[in-house]
């Protein structure tokens, strides 16, 4: 599994570090075909209810998936954007299941 964390004017964290790697270890025992994950946190400065951005690219045999979230808080902003990675996947195996 190789995951790349990028922060981009957020401040490095290793907790948000750790809680990530270990959702998308999830995702990585669960459909075997993941080669690595891109990981971005953004914050939007203009944006007074939410602004905490979570991009998540995953590479695989194919089209890469990509998803995105902005939420309130960095951990709710990744799992919002597991989740829907999560559905692309499961199409994406119907697909490799059909071949």
């Amino acid at each position: 599994m190789d995951v790349n964390i990028r922060y981009v004017d957020v401040d490095i964290s290793d907790t948000l570090n750790t809680f990530t790697k270990e959702k998308l270890n999830k995702l990585f025992v669960r459909y075997d075909f993941l080669i690595g994950a891109a990981v971005r946190f953004k914050q939007d400065e203009h944006s007074h209810t939410k602004g905490k951005i979570c991009d998540i690219e995953l590479s695989l045999p194919g089209p890469r998936i990509f998803a995105t979230s902005d939420e309130a808080k960095h951990e709710v902003a990744v799992r919002k954007t597991i989740s829907d990675l999560e559905k692309q996947l499961k199409r994406r195996k119907e697909v490799f299941k059909t071949h």
